[in-house]
């Protein structure tokens, strides 16, 4: 439905992007293998210091539903089974992992042309219990998601949020961290030609009065390479370049500095996306 609401985790989603997306500081690797038949490949390895940490996945699409299976170097097991459409406007998805039993968890999402409902259910005796709702319309959204442990008898999540969205802006208000902060954000497309975008982000949290904010911008310097700048008031700024070197696989450099602290060292990362 082209008009309804993306859902709550998608309010403020586009200056996440802006200020975090695609910056990495370490050395990570992606080979993906598209198929018409319907099964795709994708490996994944990430090397932190000196610890490498890998994963093979594959999905298989047939008709309305869609098998997604994760392997990993700890030989952990993920599956997940999604349905579309079951009733309709309603996607159900089963996942688990293996050998960690207590895993399975059930999600329902639901998708109305001026509301969206997503709901998830842990498959063990304590489950975690999950509801996120957003109300209005494509450009002006009001939503907010609880989260219970029922283990514990206490509320994991209680956020809420509205947003304004247009193509060439998009600004949100959100109640985060179970009430405790408050978190504004602003995108603005300064010239959609080039892609030259700025955005900012505060949080503002109400039980230290304490204020944190980063500013950020992004810039395309021809159709295949493009920039991304980030400064914080903590004091670190972060850079990003990505390059499309050949049609849909990517090489991205990120580098980030604490002018702030004492000997610091720049943190630098790597990243190459291969699609055949």
């Amino acid at each position: 439905m082209e008009q309804s609401p993306a859902p709550f985790s998608e309010i403020g989603r586009r200056a996440r992007d802006l200020l975090t997306k695609d910056y990495n500081y370490d050395q990570k690797f992606t080979f993906s293998i598209p198929s018409s038949s319907g099964v795709g490949i994708t490996a994944t390895g990430v090397k932190k210091d000196q610890i490498f940490i890998g994963d093979i996945s594959t999905q298989y699409k047939l008709g309305s539903t869609v098998v997604d299976i994760k392997v990993d170097t700890y030989s952990n097991v993920s599956t997940k089974v999604t349905l579309v459409d079951v009733f309709r406007s309603t996607k159900v998805s089963l996942g688990f992992n293996i050998p960690d039993h207590k895993s399975g968890k059930l999600d329902v999402q639901y998708l109305h042309q001026h509301a969206a409902i997503n709901s998830s259910i842990g498959l063990n005796p304590s489950p975690l219990l999950e509801l996120s709702a957003a109300i209005g319309s494509k450009d002006l959204a009001l939503g907010g998601e609880i989260g219970f442990n029922t283990a514990s008898s206490s509320f994991t999540k209680c956020n809420a949020g509205i947003s304004f969205n247009k193509p060439d802006f998009s600004a949100a208000l959100m109640l985060t961290d179970r009430g405790q902060a408050v978190k504004a954000s602003y995108v603005h497309s300064v010239d959609p030609a080039n892609g030259t975008e700025v955005g900012a982000e505060m949080i503002h949290r109400l039980s230290t009065y304490e204020n944190s904010f980063s500013i950020g911008s992004a810039h395309k310097v021809d159709p295949l390479t493009s920039l991304k700048t980030r400064f914080s008031d903590n004091g670190k700024v972060a850079m990003l370049c990505q390059r499309e070197w050949r049609p849909k696989s990517l090489i991205t450099f990120s580098a980030e500095y604490d002018t702030k602290a004492k000997n610091s060292v720049p943190k630098l990362g790597l990243a190459l996306a291969l699609k055949p």
